[in-house]
Formats: structure tokens, sequence, C-alpha cells
């Protein structure tokens, strides 16, 4: 399998490694502005390919070079700064989608490639992509919320004391300030978390589930604010992304892609089937009257920000 990579700044770089170390792929692409930074990361993966898989890197200067590409992964774009918010990037980064975009559609077979998008604003850049692209909305993916979910099951599994891999929790929504903690859907080993907390004897009030929130939703900002910028997380997302599409695993994840039909449609994260058709079910959690409440607003906010376009 054939994976491009367009962006390799700090996040595109740590998608790479975390692509060749999956093993899935024969060969990836790496495609950037920045023709030096990119022969330079691929120079450097391929020295690291000595140490795991055998797998072709090249940096490439042209779209042309993509072809071929069964998985598109667009990291380009201007990350956040200290002090931003994912939406502050909403021109900038519309800017670049819709420059990138239209040229991955002239070198790629449109009836097989799957697009994962990783810029920000995540869910109205895969918006974006998937209306340029033109291409079928479960094959126009973005992360979503699957880092926001991974980093409640963290916490929550710190608090708890129990391994996160016994735990089913999610966020959903928007990848950004509106995201919906879905308390209500949360498990552990399949017991119902307020029925596990009392069979436990842990005491989990709502004081303590907000500051759990409030961590969740910081988080990135904490780590921009400490290290410049996030990566490591994101890396290891697209890897598992791409753990089950390429091997047809038929995973839940929360991933985003456009739902809906015109005005009413948006990208958000919700629980979705992965395959290698891409996204191949759509499903819908448990939810309270007040999460499903804070749903309908972050897909308000989306839908606002696309339109602002």
């Amino acid at each position: 399998m054939k994976i491009a990579i367009i962006g390799v700044g700090s996040v595109g770089s740590a998608v790479a490694t975390a692509v060749q170390n999956t093993g899935l792929a024969q060969e990836i692409v790496l495609f950037d502005r920045d023709g030096i930074r990119a022969r330079a990361a691929a120079e450097d993966l391929g020295h690291a390919s000595a140490f795991s898989f055998d797998i072709k890197i090249s940096a490439v200067s042209t779209y042309r070079s993509i072809r071929g590409s069964e998985i598109v992964i667009i990291a380009a774009g201007a990350n956040q700064k200290p002090g931003e918010t994912r939406n502050d990037l909403l021109h900038r980064n519309a800017d670049v989608i819709s420059d990138i975009i239209p040229k991955v559609m002239e070198n790629i077979d449109a009836k097989n490639v799957k697009i994962i998008v990783l810029t920000n604003p995540l869910d109205v850049m895969v918006m974006l992509a998937q209306k340029l692209s033109r291409l079928p909305a479960n094959r126009v993916i973005g992360t979503g919320t699957m880092l926001d979910s991974a980093r409640f099951k963290i916490i929550l599994s710190r608090q708890l004391g129990i391994s996160t891999r016994s735990i089913t929790s999610y966020v959903l929504g928007e990848h950004g300030d509106s995201s919906v903690i879905n308390w209500s859907a949360v498990n552990i080993g399949g017991i119902a978390l307020d029925d596990f907390c009392k069979q436990a004897k842990i005491s989990l009030p709502q004081t303590t589930r907000k500051t759990i929130e409030h961590r969740v939703r910081n988080a990135a900002y904490e780590i921009i604010k400490g290290r410049g910028a996030t990566w490591d997380g994101i890396g290891a997302a697209v890897a598992d992304l791409l753990y089950a599409i390429v091997n047809d695993e038929k995973r839940i994840l929360t991933v985003s892609t456009v739902d809906g039909i015109g005005k009413n449609a948006v990208a958000m994260s919700l629980p979705r089937v992965i395959g290698n058709k891409g996204v191949i079910m759509n499903l819908r959690s448990k939810t309270t009257v007040d999460e499903s409440n804070e749903l309908r607003k972050s897909a308000k906010v989306i839908r606002k920000n696309f339109d602002l376009l």
C-alpha cells in the first residue's frame, strides 16, 4: 500500500513516524512546500526503517508523485499557538485545504482513495475537503475526537485506578471547545459507570466530573503551552485509524465525517464503524437530554464556522 502525507511539519513528521511503525505501508511519500524539510524527514525515516519495517520512503516535489496512493493524509496547515483556539485558524487553513485538495484529486484514483484530514479546525476542514473533492462522505475522514476520547479514557482510568483497556468512553461533537463528554455511555468492563463506582466504593461527584471535563477540553492548550504543539497523540490516533481501515477491522472509532444533506450537513464526531471502505456505519451513542442538547449546539458551532467560508 502507498500512503501519501501532505505537510511534514511537527504533526506530519510524527504522523509519518507512526505510519511507518504500523508496517502497513510498502511506500510512504512525503510532500511539503518546504522541499528541504521533506527530504530531511524522508532521509531520517529511511534510516529508522532499518530498525523496523522495510518501507520505501521518499520526499516528493510534485503532486504527480502521489499517484497510486490509496490513502492521503492531510497534515498541512498552521498549528495553534499559545492562546489561540482551533477556530482562530479557520481562514488560514481553509486556504491551505482549498489549495491542496484539487491538486490531490487530479492525481489519485477517486474511486478508491481515502482522505484523512488532520488540519484544524478539524470538522470544518473535513466539510471543506469533502465538498472540494466530491468524494463520498465516508471516504473523507477526520480523526475527530479520537484523541479527545483517548484523553478522557486516560484521565478517567487514573481517577478510577482501572486499565484503559477496560473502559469504553467517548467524547462527541466538535474536536474543539464545544465537544461533549458522553458520561451516560461510559462503562467499565461492561458495567455502567455509576454501578461500577458503587461496587468499587469510589466517589465520582459532579465537581470531579467537571474537573475531568475541563482537563479533557484543555489538554491540547496545556501541551501547546509547554511544548509548542501537540503531535505524538495525533500520530498515534492516525496509526489506530489506519489499522482499522487497512485491516478492515470494522472497529468503532469517534471520527468526523460529513452527515446530512444541504444546510443540515455537518461533520462532527460520533461512534462510527470503520473498515476498508472508510466509514461503513454511523451510530448514535446513548445520551442524556442535556448531552443531546449540547451535541446539537456543537453541530451548530461547526456549521456556523463552515458557513463563514
